[in-house]
């Protein structure tokens, strides 16, 4: 319902009901508001496809009323065509399908609905919605992945009413697509992974006209119905007919959705024969195996919902929906992972149900296994799925980034440590937060502005009384090779004489009401509307405000946090805008609410590459954080996990919740370090920064209200030990950077759970408290409850050795093992086999580590080998493109008793000037130090190794380095040091311990 507001006493009926909007937001509750969120039952067309789910599932003689027709399917390079039909009365609904195989492995389903058909329907309320299905999701969240199979292939088969489809490596995948009732069986090497439709869940609400029923009367002479008449007649029904309650009209927290073009949406049952553990559906609070949601004992009693919304004080364990949404879900069983990809961007919800079957009537469940059945259901759009079938979790996620695009290599200061509240007051606080990071020795890269620093809330623009010099605070953050990032939200203040705003409307760039006129709604500065990021001319306009010489005061070392871009709307149905408002080319935002902030985010980073002529030539990487974010998103920036509390569960939640993104694809993701709502114990913020440094993005954030928590104010012994996880992030930053290569590259996550890293291990599942950094060996499990000060628990999902990372003590598995964990302790172990690399001198910021040395540390395995890489470049700009990188290969052999560093780069790759120039500029960076843990016995009493490097003349030339080997005590791991081995990260060498 659009407000309007007029004259003196509108105008102070408007800042009345911003001050209500205000004060909900700000004053802290105990949990999140349900009643301004629906349930399934309050949408109308989720309460539809349960019920008719329950149909599907309860009634015996139940078949799925969509066949293939046969006569229709055609296929032909990869590609197979045909049309659906479902009958509907008198009439046929023709549905055409699409079957496309691609030549990564990866196979699409799509449905839509014949375009002559809809065109023929009018819509309602003289409605300029698009008379069609929403068909541009593909457009923002695929970008790769799609070539054409040349080798797919029909097959025979001896089940008849099918066609069959070989394709994959080898030939090893089979698609069974069967004609009547429709479904897809999606099998590997003779064996069936997935399933379309299998309990004939399938349903697409067709477009038809509105037709006004008349209300039956009971004709004279009637004879009432006998008992148990009535029942029957009703349960016949239910198979036949539809609850039309929802269909034209739908109205919720005193808001109605107009729904011009009636109920349109997509169903279908996708099921995992065989798998028990499916993950993904980023973002919820709850476990990252998913929970089921029907059947009481402890599960969900709603269905995972994804539907970007703006949730406030959100709660935890919960599948309701929060601020961004990853449609993709991944199954495990043992050696087996495999996922799908449900593209569609409008609201959409997710029942999970599991089934359990006996090898034979007699084994009491011996051998039995476990499927997973889920039931998709959208508002709109296409039915649009994709499938990839593994076999490892590293095919399917690689798989799915090839589709979406692999994670933005960031900036290196990116991946350190970032210091923000709302808000810092002054440009002068800005500076004194600077200077008392120094004057404490605390590392940190980038200092953050919200709203406050500007004036009245309109972004592009600086308070002059409190940020009269932006370029002066942003000179001396300059000085240690700082950054700024200033918050620019997408609501744009209605104000006179605000140049943004008055751009916005007279090129009419906003999005529209249902009425086709600029939407106007409440957020942060009051009355605002809100940039159309889908319309690209709109994209052009956002994209010129960012130059310098229009955002005055920013520099080249400012860079943007877009925020509330689900879109936030105080005054809006579920804190959002209405889904009848009109975007660029008349789409409703219903069909695409869930891109709305990857459409943001993408002019901003678009914006950022070309703020002068000189970045235009020679860009640097731009850095976004977003709040709402949907496939694809993870090419562009990064995410938070939102609004939490300051409380011990919220600390607990953070870890499944970012497992959950970086195997979503999605893995530059944190969390608010101490919690943003609230104060925290001193023993929960010191816990929370020993967590933090182990977020991919770590930032310490806080609300308006709460206490200054800067690390320094903490007091003894806390902010010491605080200062002590700060530095270990930073000392870890080249395993980082190197782990962010590997997702930039691969799309492998950042920080992996076991069962990504254990295929093979059932028992490990389950298991979200604990996970691996990269693939370095580094296995972590950060403590998250208050008063534990003794032990941690940490699962070890295999044989090898595990030695500590401060302290070298050796643990072994399968099985628990405790780690010490008292409060200056983070739990932390190497897994043997691996090489970690990593700077130990403390730096104030990571730009200046720029020109350190390295430090190996070799954890040798149980087999005496270790291996492990290294990835730099300049850590700023697009140059490793053109080759201007190092990638490194270190790995030690027993058998030869050398340490080796071989060029992983591809040969000619240095060849261009950058290149040149990068390599030369790089030879003065050397390894000052390698330590060996679990040194052999058999180096005792030798003080000597020899080292020789290629291509480096004379000082390359074999030659003695001493080596100190200590002797392990009480259960420690003997270690062996080698001090100044005077090689480079640039060129080959060896170290030769035998």
């Amino acid at each position: 319902m659009m407000l309007q507001l007029n004259g003196s006493s509108s105008r102070w009926t408007a800042f009345f009901l911003l001050f209500l909007a205000l004060c909900s937001l700000l004053t802290p509750a105990v949990t999140v508001k349900h009643e301004n969120f629906k349930i399934c039952d309050q949408s109308g067309f989720c309460k539809r496809n349960r019920a008719y789910a329950d149909t599907a599932l309860s009634t015996s003689s139940w078949s799925s009323p969509y066949t293939l027709e046969a006569s229709s399917v055609r296929f032909d390079k990869g590609l197979l065509t045909g049309v659906v039909t479902k009958e509907v009365g008198d009439e046929t609904i023709r549905l055409p399908l699409t079957v496309s195989f691609y030549e990564s492995g990866t196979a699409r389903v799509t449905i839509d609905e014949e375009k002559r058909r809809r065109g023929e329907i009018e819509l309602r309320h003289n409605s300029k919605a698009r008379k069609e299905r929403y068909n541009e999701a593909e457009q923002w969240a695929i970008v790769g992945g799609t070539v054409l199979s040349k080798g797919a292939a029909t097959t025979q088969g001896a089940e008849k009413g099918t066609t069959r489809v070989a394709y994959g490596p080898a030939g090893a995948f089979e698609a069974v697509i069967k004609h009547s009732p429709f479904g897809v069986d999606f099998k590997r090497n003779g064996e069936t992974q997935i399933k379309f439709n299998g309990e004939g869940m399938l349903n697409v609400e067709h477009w038809r006209p509105k037709i006004d029923k008349p209300v039956l009367e009971k004709k004279e002479g009637e004879e009432e119905k006998k008992d148990g008449e009535e029942a029957a007649e009703a349960e016949t029904n239910a198979v036949t007919t539809e609850d039309e309650g929802t269909w034209w009209e739908e109205s919720f927290g005193g808001n109605t959705d107009s729904k011009p073009r009636g109920p349109e949406a997509v169903a279908l049952d996708i099921s995992f024969p065989g798998y028990q553990h499916v993950y993904g559906l980023a973002e919820h609070t709850g476990p990252l195996s998913l929970k089921e949601t029907r059947g009481g004992d402890g599960k969900y009693s709603e269905p995972y919902r994804m539907y970007n919304s703006d949730v406030f004080e959100y709660e935890m364990d919960s599948p309701m929906t929060l601020y961004g949404s990853i449609p993709f879900m991944q199954a495990q069983k043992k050696n087996s992972t495999v996922g799908v990809l449900w593209l569609n961007a409008a609201e959409t919800w997710v029942d999970i149900t599991r089934s359990s079957s006996s090898a034979n009537p007699l084994s009491f469940g011996i051998g039995g296994t476990t499927t997973t059945n889920t039931h998709w259901i959208s508002e709109s759009g296409l039915l649009d799925v994709f499938v990839m079938l593994g076999p490892k979790p590293q095919d399917v996620i690689g798989a799915y980034s090839e589709l979406t695009g692999y994670t933005q290599l960031p900036q290196q200061f990116a991946i350190a440590y970032h210091q923000c509240r709302w808000n810092y007051v002054t440009d002068e606080d800005v500076k004194d937060v600077d200077r008392k990071f120094d004057k404490n020795k605390i590392p940190y890269d980038v200092i953050w502005l919200d709203i406050e620093y500007t004036e009245g809330k309109k972004y592009f623009t600086w308070d002059p009384m409190t940020f009269a010099d932006p370029l002066g605070m942003q000179k001396q953050l300059d000085e240690h090779e700082r950054k700024l990032v200033a918050i620019i939200d997408p609501h744009i203040k209605n104000e006179g004489n605000y140049y943004v705003v008055d751009e916005l409307k007279s090129k009419d760039l906003a999005v529209h009401n249902k009425d086709d006129n600029i939407y106007e709604g409440w957020c942060w500065p009051g009355s605002s509307y809100w940039i159309d990021c889908f319309n690209p001319a709109a994209r052009t306009w956002w994209q010129s405000l960012f130059r310098y010489d229009r955002f005055a005061g920013s520099a080249t070392n400012t860079f943007i946090w877009n925020d509330m871009n689900e879109p936030s709307v105080f005054n809006g149905p579920e804190t959002t805008m209405p889904k009848d408002n009109l975007h660029h080319a008349h789409w409703e935002h219903r069909d695409l609410h869930n891109l709305n902030g990857l459409s943001l985010i993408n002019a901003t980073f678009s914006a950022l590459l070309a703020r002068s002529p000189a970045e235009l030539s020679h860009p640097i990487r731009p850095f976004v954080l977003t709040r709402s974010f949907f496939a694809g998103s993870q090419r562009l920036g990064a995410v938070w996990t939102g609004d939490n509390q300051a409380a011990w569960p919220h600390l607990e939640a953070s870890i499944p919740m970012l497992l959950s993104m970086g195997i979503s694809g999605f893995p530059f993701a944190g969390a608010d370090v101490g919690g943003f709502f609230g104060n925290p114990s001193k023993e929960l913020l010191t816990r929370w920064y020993q967590a933090g440094a182990f977020y991919p993005f770590f930032r310490g954030h806080a609300h308006i209200d709460t206490r200054r928590r800067e690390p320094y104010l903490a007091g003894e012994p806390y902010t010491g030990i605080i200062t002590q996880a700060l530095r270990l992030r930073y000392a870890l930053l080249p395993a980082w950077y190197t782990a962010f290569h590997e997702a930039h590259v691969r799309g492998e996550p950042i920080v992996r759970p076991n069962w990504y890293v254990h295929p093979e291990d059932e028992r490990g599942f389950g298991l979200d408290d604990q996970f691996y950094v990269g693939g370095t060996g580094l296995l972590a499990k950060p403590v998250v409850r208050e008063g534990q000060l003794e032990t941690q628990e940490m699962y070890l999902a295999d044989g090898e050795r595990y030695f500590g990372y401060f302290d070298f003590e050796g643990y072994e598995g399968p099985g628990m093992v405790k780690v010490s964990a008292g409060l200056e302790e983070i739990p932390l172990l190497m897994r043997g086999g691996h090489v970690i690399p990593r700077r130990d001198r403390p730096r104030r910021s990571s730009g200046l580590m720029r020109w350190d040395p390295f430090t190996l540390v070799v954890v040798l395995g149980k087999a005496g080998d270790a291996e492990g890489t290294l990835y730099l470049d300049d850590g700023e700009s697009f140059d490793y493109e053109e080759g201007a990188f190092i990638h490194r290969k270190f790995s030690y052999s027993a058998a030869t008793s050398v340490l080796m560093s071989e060029d992983l780069a591809a040969t000619g790759t240095g060849s261009s000037k950058k290149a040149k120039e990068y390599l030369k500029g790089m030879e003065k960076v050397r390894v000052e130090k390698i330590i060996v843990v679990d040194a052999p016995a058999a180096w005792k009493g030798r003080e000597e190794v020899e080292v020789s490097e290629e291509g480096a003349g004379k000082s390359g030339a074999a030659r003695k380095v001493g080596m100190e080997w200590f002797a392990g005590e009480g259960g420690k791991a003997a270690w062996a040091v080698v001090r100044d081995p005077g090689v480079g990260v640039v060129r080959g060498w060896r170290v030769a311990f035998a």
